[in-house]
């Protein structure tokens, strides 16, 4: 395998800050309701508890999300064909990647995540497992459109966004990204690329609510780390031990939401700016939506995909969706 070092477009102050990581942070604390885009719960740490996440009991999505890849290999192999780049939103995951590469037979793989080391790490990964695929690691904010390697620019092309990670977004967010998958992945160039998106289901919400607040407390580690991250890489004093994770469904947006809740009144500092929060108070920083089958085909229609096919797993809990890229119209 050939692997690069990874091309580095995270926009980065003379401090080495991620300028869109602060810009967010002061935004979403400013606000009536404090808010925080869920993607800067992924750095280096907030990556590696994710994957701990993925292996606990409660959280179920992985689990049948690899089902549908280990059992509809086949199907994959003939709806999406050989020598594509396989282009995946999000670090690797150790298991689910190789196995769509092993059913396919890409001719490159560039997976882009914002976080670079633990992006690196994971295209190493792929590298003893693939020896003869090309991988070119690209350390960017893939809810913009990105620049791709110019040895994959003449190849066709696969987005793979597995997990439920789409779910984390409001319906106009995830509008924005899907369109501007479509851009990275060359449709605004008259390509056809296709895109292979992982949507979770809705479902009983005590599963859900188990899924995001497990018995360990992984996920509310997880949650915690966002705010240990805004102390160490914008000098906060966020009092992290006076906060606490809730995960409760909201069947009203048929989604569940990530929260730190103050157990007290409390005062802080992010980037040299003043903030307050009384007991009870909340830092919504995730959400999850749950997808019926009409929901995931309208988001994906308005994002500018058509879907060609859907796989569930046995149980029915999560959904694979195959869509192509529609041709591009003028808006309505």
């Amino acid at each position: 395998m050939k692997t690069e070092q990874g091309i580095a477009l995270v926009d980065r102050d003379e401090d080495g800050v991620d300028r869109a990581f602060r810009e967010d942070v002061l935004a979403g604390l400013s606000q009536r309701q404090k808010a925080i885009p869920a993607r800067w719960l992924y750095d280096d740490a907030g990556s590696q508890l994710f994957e701990d996440i993925t292996d606990l009991e409660e959280y179920y999505p992985t689990r049948a999300e690899t089902e549908i890849l280990e059992a509809r290999g086949q199907e994959f192999a003939r709806l999406i064909g050989p020598g594509r780049a396989v282009v995946e939103f999000g670090s690797g995951s150790s298991v689910k990647t190789p196995l769509l590469l092993n059913a396919i037979a890409p001719g490159a793989y560039v997976p882009l995540d914002i976080s670079g080391d633990f992006l690196r790490q994971s295209a190493a990964a792929l590298s003893e497992k693939f020896p003869g695929l090309n991988v070119h690691p690209v350390e960017a904010d893939f809810m913009r459109e990105v620049a791709l390697p110019e040895d994959v620019l003449g190849m066709k092309k696969l987005g793979f966004f597995p997990g439920s990670t789409i779910g984390n977004m409001v319906a106009r967010t995830a509008v924005d990204l899907l369109r501007s998958m479509r851009a990275t992945l060359g449709a605004e160039e008259g390509e056809t690329p296709q895109l292979l998106i992982g949507m979770d289901l809705v479902k009983d919400p005590e599963v859900l609510e188990a899924a995001y607040d497990d018995a360990r407390g992984v996920t509310a580690q997880f949650n915690l780390n966002l705010a240990r991250r805004i102390n160490r890489e914008l000098g906060g004093t966020i009092p992290v031990e006076s906060l606490r994770h809730t995960a409760p469904w909201n069947d009203d947006f048929a989604r569940i939401e990530m929260h730190l809740e103050a157990t007290r009144d409390i005062a802080f500092k992010v980037a040299g700016r003043n903030f307050t929060m009384k007991r009870g108070e909340t830092i919504h920083t995730e959400n999850s939506h749950k997808f019926t089958r009409r929901s995931a085909n309208t988001l994906l229609l308005a994002g500018g995909w058509t879907p060609i096919e859907r796989w569930t797993d046995e149980a029915g809990r999560f959904s694979l969706i195959l869509a192509e890229a529609t041709e591009k119209r003028d808006a309505p």
